[in-house]
């Protein structure tokens, strides 16, 4: 599936490790994916318009403060592992309090992005297995979109019938062979890449890799006694060389235009925010 002008334009202003890029970058980027110089456009306008991105002096465009959260949280994806300890049998949950259609969209979001569930009506429980302290996490929360009257706490313990209830909230094995099927289309893709045309690279080294990206965003970064983290482990780590690859698919019109500065330009649209790419340098 192509991005929209919006998604492409914010996905490759993420991918921005510092400096801007001219729209004329975004224009030539749109036409591989089939969107005409006036949709970008006007999709800029209206991202200016919003503050999703800004400009800057020389007319270039950045990431605009309101686009900022969701970037940060999923820039994570490479060092996952250090972003987990180990299980104490304790849970984060979050009560929901705010009302409205646009608090809702928040707090699904903020929840899911964190890998919460619902135990009950109002309630999201996930392990208290990450290494960030429940103040970090209500904070994160809060910028991913969650109302601030909802209640962010942790629970020591839960009896035992909604402890089983609650270790059952996440499909384990979905998740594990979305893993394992993205793992081996990652992996063939990397064999073709280098023989595709540039065009061609380009566009698939962003939809593939975003798509795997957006897999291990959204990974609930389970503890070992709920899910085991091979699988993810494994697709993190073809993802690291799948990303240089692109990066060198998209370096010919990155220097075109004067953009040094560009991590990994896939498609990762966890719409509707942009998602940042961390690629290594």
């Amino acid at each position: 599936m192509s991005p929209s002008p919006k998604s492409l334009i914010l996905d490759l202003l993420a991918t921005l490790k510092q400096g801007s890029m001219p729209v004329g970058a975004l224009v030539e980027a749109g036409e591989l994916f089939g969107l005409a110089a006036n949709a970008i456009r006007v999709a800029v306008a209206r991202l200016l318009a919003s503050g999703e991105i800004a400009r800057d002096e020389r007319g270039r465009y950045r990431l605009g403060t309101t686009g900022e959260a969701v970037p940060r949280r999923a820039g994570s994806w490479k060092d996952a592992d250090k972003r987990v300890r180990r299980w104490g049998g304790g849970w984060i949950a979050v009560h929901a309090h705010a009302g409205g259609r646009a608090a809702q969209r928040g707090r699904e979001r903020a929840v899911r992005l964190l890998g919460l569930r619902p135990l009950v009506p109002s309630l999201w429980l996930r392990p208290d297995n990450l290494t960030a302290p429940v103040d970090a996490i209500r904070a994160e929360l809060a910028e991913l979109g969650l109302p601030g009257e909802d209640l962010v706490f942790s629970l020591a313990s839960l009896d035992p019938a909604a402890e089983e209830r609650a270790r059952g909230l996440w499909n384990v094995e979905a998740l594990c062979a979305a893993h394992r099927a993205l793992l081996v289309k990652v992996e063939r893709s990397a064999k073709r890449l280098p023989r595709l045309a540039r065009g061609e690279a380009m566009v698939e080294s962003f939809l593939l890799g975003g798509q795997a990206i957006r897999q291990l965003v959204r990974d609930p970064l389970l503890p070992e006694e709920i899910c085991p983290a091979g699988d993810r482990q494994a697709l993190a780590l073809a993802l690291r060389r799948y990303d240089r690859l692109g990066r060198i698919a998209w370096a010919e019109l990155l220097r075109k235009f004067d953009v040094p500065y560009l991590r990994a330009p896939l498609d990762t649209r966890l719409a509707p925010s942009p998602v940042e790419l961390r690629a290594e340098a």
